[in-house]
């Protein structure tokens, strides 16, 4: 990899694809600035190195259309008042006056283009190719910091740099995610912990079986605990589950015990309600006496808590993807609560993959404590899972 420090940037236009798809309220006010922030280093070095910088970046799904809702109208405000200077904001990310706006950029100026998503060609470019074509005529340099998106083959992340042969690089957010995750799957330090919880595991066989062939432990949480269950015959109650995965869930266990495996660590204990609200009645229930019908597991239990925690103090290394919880009811985010809490406390290195996780460690108060807070929940999974991703390859073939 050439390193965005070392590629000669003055007087050049930029076209950076950054991440600025960030939560907004019902206001258009965003409520976690978190991405943006991400950008800043890569955003300061090019305008300080006399270049000019045109920012393209994705917010929601708004299917192709226009839609007032999904406009990066505000990540374009509210970049200016944290970055200390204008940051100028194009209406649309093709078309005319947009290229006018990129034509009069003078060298530290920054612009950023409307929605990506608002012209179907980003997320279907086989359909329109001119679409990719018009977005890379605003630069003489492309650089990709949305880590979160390098495993779409979308047309900014995948087909516009197609167009820049020898002039198409990473920037510090993208090489610093790379690193982690890199150093991960080649050599982790040992004793290696992995933390999976979310709420499906259809989402992440692959990666559990991948993890498992590199991890010492695998301690598992969260909605896919209770399909692990019912696959050993254990009574579920109203939890979420998915049958079509039963067998999944059989041959990892069977894999966990064959020599190069790393173990997977079910719950021993759960706190179960009878719904999900603050108002719920629950129960602490032991994992293989199974959860009484009309209950659903909602957390692990106190137990289970302190196995983890106790186990996770000998990790010379922790990945942690998914709550262990229905982290967003706080009866429920306990045992969430509690391991992002011990592993801010230890001298492991620890990494947190993307979305869910990475919020949960913020409501945590812990956010500071993490070696690394990764951008990208499904690009962070795909990586460990495959090794690769279509929207870093592209940069370096």
């Amino acid at each position: 990899m050439t390193s965005l420090k070392n590629v000669s940037l003055k007087g050049k236009k930029v076209l950076l694809r950054v991440d600025f798809n960030v939560p907004l309220d019902s206001q258009c006010h965003i409520t976690d600035d978190t991405r943006i922030k991400a950008a800043l280093p890569t955003i300061r070095h090019i305008i300080g190195q006399g270049a000019s910088v045109v920012l393209m970046s994705h917010l929601g799904r708004p299917k192709g259309q226009k839609n007032a809702k999904y406009s990066l109208k505000p990540c374009a405000e509210h970049l200016s008042e944290i970055l200390g200077k204008k940051v100028l904001f194009a209406p649309d990310c093709i078309g005319k006056e947009t290229k006018e706006l990129v034509d009069k950029l003078s060298p530290g100026e920054v612009l950023l283009l409307e929605n990506l998503r608002f012209h179907p060609a980003e997320e279907h470019p086989e359909d329109d190719t001119a679409f990719a074509g018009q977005l890379a005529s605003y630069g003489d340099i492309y650089v990709n910091d949305a880590f979160g998106t390098a495993h779409r083959k979308h047309a900014s992340t995948y087909f516009v740099p197609t167009l820049f042969s020898g002039k198409a690089f990473s920037g510090f957010l993208m090489e610093r995610e790379i690193e982690y995750l890199h150093n991960i799957i080649k050599n982790p330090k040992r004793p290696f912990y992995v933390i999976l919880g979310g709420s499906k595991i259809s989402d992440k066989c692959g990666v559990i079986a991948a993890l498992m062939k590199i991890a010492d432990y695998v301690l598992i949480g969260g909605g896919m605990t209770y399909t692990f269950l019912k696959a050993q015959g254990i009574a579920i109650g109203n939890s979420i589950h998915e049958d079509a995965f039963l067998e999944q869930a059989r041959q990892l266990e069977l894999l966990s015990k064959l020599p190069g495996y790393g173990r997977l660590i079910l719950p021993v204990d759960l706190l179960v309600a009878d719904h999900l609200s603050e108002n719920a009645a629950t129960q602490v229930v032991r994992s293989t006496d199974g959860i009484p019908a009309g209950y659903e597991g909602v957390d692990i239990g106190p137990r289970t808590i302190e196995y983890y925690t106790a186990e996770l103090r000998q990790a010379a290394t922790i990945f942690w993807n998914g709550p262990v919880g229905v982290f967003e009811i706080p009866l429920f985010a306990k045992g969430t609560n509690a391991l992002a809490d011990a592993m801010a406390h230890l001298s492991a290195i620890t990494i947190v993959g993307g979305g869910d996780s990475v919020a949960a460690i913020q409501a945590a108060g812990v956010a500071d404590k993490i070696t690394h807070l990764s951008t990208g929940g499904g690009a962070c999974l795909e990586y460990i899972e495959f090794g690769s991703l279509p929207g870093v390859d592209v940069l370096y073939t």
